[in-house]
């Protein structure tokens, strides 16, 4: 993959990856962490592609200053705990509690973030394991393990041996996309492809999903804006 500079204002760093199965040359922003990238089929001289990619200079930058600013974590910061939005005190005693709208943190301020990030693991992870049991249960079927990552391309995933891993990103979502992901992860353990049996499969598991997979896919990436370390 190679790196270009699309000079303008401001200037547009590029990833340009050639692929065989390409057709077409084609420009995407990723919604995650802002990367774009330059996809170039086979027998495309890069000097076509760049200027394919200047043509749409305009559509580029506006993608790009559309996405929603970082946001390290501190106190008085705003973050969303289970489709709620918090806002983030300093706390008492030795735990973290959520009361009314604010998530009261204690400790050393430059502990927090740490300390904060730990915690919602640990929710994540007992909320995933909850559901995840349940909708395993309710198939007959059993994972191997349930590990949790902070991955940006996706939000969970099932392997071939039925081990479970999921983004710990989800507990800031609302419960019922949280809920989704589960369903559709536990899905694979029956179907492990995306056909339309294994729709049927998360039809029955949580029979409201698309409402939350709409949500995922117009939502999700904002997950992510939330910095925890440097």
């Amino acid at each position: 993959m190679g790196h270009h500079v699309l000079v303008g204002n401001p200037p547009v760093e590029l990833c340009l990856r050639r692929s065989p199965r390409a057709r077409r040359i084609s420009l995407r922003v990723s919604g995650l962490d802002g990367r774009v990238t330059l996809t170039v089929p086979r027998g495309v001289a890069d000097s076509e592609a760049l200027e394919f990619a200047r043509s749409r200079g305009d559509w580029l930058r506006a993608q790009l200053a559309g996405r929603a600013e970082s946001a390290r974590i501190g106190y008085g910061v705003h973050i969303p705990l289970e489709g709620q939005v918090m806002r983030i005190a300093q706390g008492a005693g030795r735990r973290i509690i959520p009361e009314g709208d604010q998530l009261l943190v204690p400790g050393p301020a430059e502990m927090m973030a740490a300390r904060l990030q730990g915690w919602l693991r640990a929710r994540a992870r007992d909320r995933l394991a909850t559901v995840s049991d349940r909708y395993a249960a309710c198939l007959g079927r059993r994972y191997t393990r349930l590990a949790l990552r902070d991955t940006r391309s996706r939000w969970g995933s099932c392997s071939s041996t039925g081990a479970l891993s999921y983004s710990w990103r989800l507990i800031m979502a609302p419960p019922e996309v949280l809920d989704y992901v589960a369903a559709h992860e536990v899905a694979h353990l029956a179907e492990m492809n995306h056909s339309a049996a294994f729709w049927a499969v998360v039809a029955r598991l949580l029979p409201d999903y698309a409402a939350p997979r709409a949500w995922l896919r117009r939502e999700g990436a904002q997950l992510h804006r939330y910095r925890f370390g440097d």
